[in-house]
């Protein structure tokens, strides 16, 4: 390229929390800087990220917005990933509280069950302590 790049800051309180956070790393794993065109043309102080030793030999080189775009892309998948996350935690809990809930129904089931039969034969005891006592009356 025939542009002149140099570093748009030395110190780090010069770059914003969000830099900081999230440095970028060239082909050879170094920080690589957030630097700025310098020469008048149509890029003229647009930012971009190259690493120190660019172009001459690692040749890694991306525009600061489309770095910004890939980070706020990850974020989004990310915070995506973590609801996921958080989803299939709260379905398995619900899966483990039906589990626990058709059990206490079978069991309710069962007791219901008991109580029919328990009923049946209050009831029959009762139609033969009425029958006995409308023979007595007779």
């Amino acid at each position: 390229m025939a542009t002149s790049h140099e570093s748009s800051g030395n110190s780090s309180r010069s770059r914003s929390r969000s830099e900081q956070q999230c440095q970028v790393m060239c082909y050879h794993g170094e920080i690589v800087p957030l630097r700025e065109v310098k020469y008048n043309g149509p890029t003229y102080r647009k930012k971009f990220y190259g690493c120190s030793y660019w172009p001459r030999t690692c040749g890694y080189f991306k525009w600061a917005d489309e770095v910004h775009e890939i980070r706020y892309v990850q974020m989004r998948l990310l915070k995506k990933d973590t609801k996921i996350a958080e989803l299939e935690m709260e379905k398995g809990f619900l899966e483990d509280k039906i589990k626990r809930l058709k059990e206490t129904k079978l069991k309710l089931d069962d007791v219901v069950e008991e109580l029919s039969i328990e009923n049946s034969e209050i009831r029959g005891d009762c139609m033969l302590l009425k029958l006995t006592r409308d023979f007595f009356l007779v």
